[in-house]
């Protein structure tokens, strides 16, 4: 049996992350035209986390929303999830230098026996403690449809107004659904259309604004 040659590159341990994205923009080839501009470096970050390119086309923005995501975040906006994966993934040193911070009620005793007794899920509970908050609101959901299902409902009867709904939730019941009743909304969106996302593309989105405020790590 024959050895097949395998050749390394050699990249400085602090230019991995930038050599990512070179051959992430090689790769999408002239698909980067196509790319809305403004959102490239969303774009490119999620498929950094997943190395998936499907990224590149099931993304959905809605107008303005990059600028409008970035003011907000300046404005002191806090981050709301539905996974304590994704909150621990978002910066939050760089999103506490704008005054944000980053929440999840998930394992909150009064969540739980709540979501026990209306016989609801817990993520629904958890926006709902979250629209009591007296803030700014991005809302990162990467997990759970039925969160994205409670949002659209305190939308739609005037309960709730958010900066920006990070729409990825990843599997199969409700998923594609759920994305499409947000991108129904007034409110700012970038929703994965489909089934793919995930907690890690939901931190990933909210790192890409995020790094976008710096240039040094926006590519």
């Amino acid at each position: 049996m024959s050895e097949i040659k395998i050749e390394l590159e050699n990249v400085r341990p602090m230019d991995i992350e930038k050599r990512s994205f070179e051959i992430i923009t090689e790769e999408l080839g002239e698909k980067n035209r196509l790319l809305i501009p403004g959102t490239e470096p969303i774009v490119k970050r999620c498929i950094h986390t997943s190395a998936d390119f499907d990224y590149a086309d099931n993304l959905c923005f809605s107008d303005g929303v990059v600028e409008k995501a970035l003011s907000a975040i300046r404005g002191g906006a806090s981050i709301v999830t539905d996974t304590h994966m994704a909150a621990s993934g978002i910066n939050k040193h760089a999103l506490g230098q704008y005054g944000g911070e980053v929440f999840c009620f998930m394992s909150d005793p009064d969540v739980a026996a709540e979501a026990r007794q209306r016989g609801v899920t817990r993520a629904a509970v958890c926006m709902e403690k979250a629209a009591r908050l007296d803030k700014k609101l991005i809302f990162a959901i990467g997990n759970a449809p039925t969160a994205l299902v409670r949002l659209y409902e305190l939308i739609e009867n005037g309960t709730l107004n958010p900066e920006l709904i990070i729409g990825v939730p990843v599997g199969f019941v409700n998923v594609v659904q759920s994305k499409e009743l947000i991108m129904q909304t007034d409110v700012p969106y970038i929703v994965a259309r489909g089934r793919k996302g995930g907690s890690n593309i939901a931190a990933c989105i909210c790192n890409a604004l995020l790094y976008m405020m710096h240039t040094d790590r926006g590519y």
